[in-house]
């Protein structure tokens, strides 16, 4: 390696000292924003170096410079010494040679700087660049070189917007006491961070960032400011570390990290400084764009509807994807706004409407009404004793649909109600499409299942169905009970009730082992319409206990409240699922939690606890005759009990699953201190937030998909594998609740493990008034591009605001190109 002499005293140029005084100078350089913006140096004149593009070759070296406006940095020579240490290990095909200065003067000299593939930044704060030398960095990015910055590279040429846009962020003033913290490392794929740890526990000194970088690079990994205490200026639950973006015709990664001298001998950060460089240096390819809001394009796709018709779009509730790309999307039944409802038993229009199926052909851009059921969901809005969410409530295409046209629709006939006592069936049936006209053929429904459902109270109906590997069903039915009658807690009240059926008591449903309602079932159907019960449900419907006769075997996951939408990742069969909650807006030290909105990864059959617990098992209090105002004792979420006088189900229930996710209006995860019988205190001053990156309010889960990455697909508009394996949630709104990419632990997945890393796809998928500002489904299309629903701005209707949405990704390739491999062998 060749070291040239450190020149720690080496002078600053344009009298930056003289011009702003020593106090100044320091804040300057240790991130102060203020003192910055009150001086700007001249931008770096045109590049005129003229360097070989790309610089350097299959002869890889790495230029290591070191400069510093104020006292070298003791961390230079460990700094240098573990890159010459990555340079000489490893694969022989990621090898390089290093060179190690301080002479600025490199940036200005062809023959030397046209060598080197990349350059790192192990620099301390302060302008260590004349504006000439600047441009020669500048030249070798143009030129397709590589650039690293390490720690305080972040406070080097402090007056330069071009060097601020390659590094990324600035420091918000100094960074924190060397303290141990938590990393999360959701780029699973970048090779700087591929083989580390999910979470990455390990010490240095962090920076707070005076302009959150997000959205702007390609965030690798973030540090959870809840592991540490962070400087003054903390940057939240979304707090960059580590990031990477295309810059100027280049490459640059910079890492916060690598602030203490023992940072250089830990193996976890030579191995991310070894991706970094290869990166950089052209050794492989990665992706540094996936993130960056700009390569995402969000289109609507559908048109308002014509005045008095759906000829575009229903009441959004539901949409799937065919296998050549067509959107098959449903309208709940809530009618054209300009139209009246009848709100009226005696009617026997009572609650009358079309639930509406229409397809979208990327192909031709055209919509097609294919159909409508008439179905009891056309109520209006009010109280929960007269709306109604019953009516089309989901979709989902047989896996042979592109040879058979088959179509399954889960909804509420109205001519199968009962006006006298309010009863209605719910069913689950097939019908054939006929593919070339996108018509569907209503006279073609096989009824694979039905059940019984109560339309006295609104509400919580459910609706989500999807496919496993095996070509089970999955259909995903709603408690359709009131929490009104119990202060919005536990929804728990026996009493209220409507000629003999209680309406107020999730223990009769969801609670229920012998009630199909507040479940997500598991079923096979058969090509004659019926369909047979898979291993490894919660029941048989053929247990002995407690007398027999107690239980369905279609269940496989009990005690959900409005599991609107469902998922399963074929390649793992996991079920991923999110449903409402009850209404209470915050916890009460009688009766329990406030409002949870739950989304969970589930892995096996299970009971996850709705009306007994929510969350990490955290419990309600029990309630019953004769005085249902009465408090009981808290259930017991490891052996919970059903002793409702509505039950007629197991009084004895399986154990409580805790929930990957749960929020209310304090927050994400919420969770409290517990006493030695394992009850929370429900106190909202006790309470720890797991989850900072989201809560609620007015909360309504809308689950999301998991997205596969499909590397044969030719497709422009697919989603980049750095996506491959992440869970979607999302709310129905679009102010602090969820619409995030999600990371789980294969470890702890399934087990109440909540997720280790969270990214917003706020910008990516568009908020606001103009954006997709009510979420109502979202999946992936075969060619890897996304389809969003917006509800619209009207409730039970829809609007000018309802639309279908198509989000692509137009970023490109990883870099950089496979021609421009410095070694062609590179792994």
């Amino acid at each position: 390696m060749q070291r040239t002499p450190h020149h720690r005293s080496r002078s600053r140029r344009n009298g930056l000292a003289a011009a702003l005084g020593v106090g100044a100078l320091t804040v300057s350089l240790l991130g102060g924003g203020d003192v910055a913006s009150a001086r700007t140096d001249p931008e770096p004149p045109s590049t005129t170096l003229s360097l070989p593009s790309p610089p350097g070759g299959q002869n890889v070296k790495v230029l290591v410079f070191h400069a510093s406006a104020t006292a070298e940095s003791p961390t230079v020579d460990a700094g240098i010494a573990a890159i010459e240490t990555i340079g000489r290990t490893g694969p022989d095909a990621g090898r390089f040679t290093t060179e190690a200065t301080d002479d600025a003067a490199v940036f200005t000299d062809a023959t030397r700087l046209g060598k080197y593939n990349a350059v790192v930044f192990l620099t301390g704060g302060g302008d260590v660049l004349d504006p000439e030398q600047e441009a020669g960095l500048e030249s070798h990015l143009e030129a397709g070189g590589g650039f690293v910055g390490i720690h305080d590279a972040a406070r080097t040429e402090p007056y330069s917007d071009w060097f601020t846009g390659l590094i990324g962020a600035r420091p918000a003033g100094a960074p924190s006491t060397v303290q141990r913290a938590v990393v999360e490392v959701g780029d699973r794929r970048h090779p700087a961070t591929a083989s580390l740890p999910l979470q990455w526990k390990r010490p240095d000194a962090w920076f707070n960032w005076a302009v959150n970088p997000s959205g702007s690079v390609h965030t690798v990994a973030r540090v959870k400011e809840s592991s540490y205490k962070p400087a003054a200026g903390a940057n939240g639950w979304d707090h960059p570390v580590s990031w990477c973006r295309d810059y100027d015709g280049g490459r640059s990664f910079y890492t916060g990290m690598g602030g203490t001298v023992d940072s250089f001998a830990e193996t976890d950060f030579r191995d991310h400084l070894r991706g970094a460089l290869a990166w950089t240096t052209r050794l492989s390819r990665a992706d540094c764009k996936a993130t960056i809001n700009a390569n995402y394009t969000a289109e609507r796709v559908t048109r308002p509807n014509q005045p008095g018709q759906n000829d575009q779009i229903g009441e959004p509730h539901g949409l799937v994807t065919a296998p050549d790309g067509r959107v098959l999307y449903i309208g709940r039944g809530g009618a054209d706004s300009s139209k009246p409802v009848v709100t009226d038993w005696n009617n026997p229009d009572i609650g009358k409407g079309l639930g509406e199926i229409h397809v979208y052909d990327p192909k031709t851009r055209k919509v097609t009404l294919a159909g409508a059921l008439t179905v009891f969901g056309n109520k209006g809005g009010g109280d929960e004793l007269i709306k109604v969410e019953e009516g089309l409530l989901g979709i989902e295409l047989d896996p042979g649909f592109m040879t058979n046209g088959w179509v399954y629709l889960h909804y509420t006939p109205h001519a199968q109600i009962n006006r006298d006592t309010h009863m209605a069936e719910r069913r689950v049936s097939r019908f054939t499409l006929d593919l070339a006209a996108d018509k569907l053929d209503l006279a073609s429904e096989k009824v694979l299942l039905k059940w019984p459902v109560q339309i006295h109270s609104c509400c919580h109906a459910g609706g989500g169905m999807a496919w496993d590997s095996k070509e089970n069903l999955y259909i995903a039915t709603g408690d359709n009970n009131s929490s009104g009658f119990s202060g919005g807690y536990s929804g728990n009240n026996p009493q209220p009730n409507f000629k003999g059926v209680s309406f107020a008591d999730a223990r009769r449903t969801a609670g229920n082992t012998n009630n199909l309602n507040g479940k997500i079932l598991r079923i096979h159907p058969e090509d004659d319409g019926t369909y047979t019960l898979p291993a490894g449900n919660l029941f048989t419907g053929r247990e002995q206990d407690e007398g027999g006769g107690k239980t369905r075997g279609e269940i496989y996951v009990m005690g959900v409240r409005n599991p609107a939408r469902i998922f399963v990742d074929k390649s793992t069969d996991i079920l991923y699922a999110g449903w409402v909650g009850p209404d209470a807006g915050a916890p009460s030290t009688t009766w329990g939690p406030a409002k949870y909105d739950t989304f969970s990864a589930i892995t096996t059959s299970g009971n996850h606890g709705w009306p007994y617990c929510m969350g990490n098992k955290q419990p309600y209090r029990d309630r019953n005759l004769p005085d249902p105002g009465k408090p009981l004792g808290w259930y017991n979420c490891d052996a919970p009990k059903n002793e409702s006088p509505n039950n007629d189900g197991l009084v004895n229930l399986p154990p409580v699953t805790s929930n990957t996710i749960w929020y209310s209006p304090q927050g994400g995860g919420v969770d409290y201190p517990r006493d030695a019988n394992g009850i929370p205190s429900y106190k909202t001053e006790e309470q720890k937030i797991l989850m900072p990156w989201l809560k609620g309010g007015g909360q309504a889960t809308m689950n999301g998909p998991v997205y596969r990455y499909d590397a044969a697909s030719t497709s422009k508009d697919k989603w980049p594998s750095y996506w491959d394996g992440k869970w979607f949630v999302g709310d129905f709104y679009d102010g602090d609740q969820p619409r995030h990419a999600v990371l789980t632990d294969p470890k702890t997945v399934g087990k109440g493990g909540i997720p280790v890393h969270a990214e917003s796809l706020k910008k990516i998928i568009p908020v606001g008034t103009d954006g997709i500002r009510n979420l109502m489904d979202w999946k992936f299309a075969p060619d890897g591009s996304l389809y969003v629903l917006d509800y619209g701005r009207g409730f039970f209707t829809s609007d000018t605001k309802s639309a279908l949405w198509h989000v692509t990704y137009k970023g490109g390739e990883p870099t950089p190109s496979a021609d421009k491999l410095a070694r062609k062998a590179a792994r």
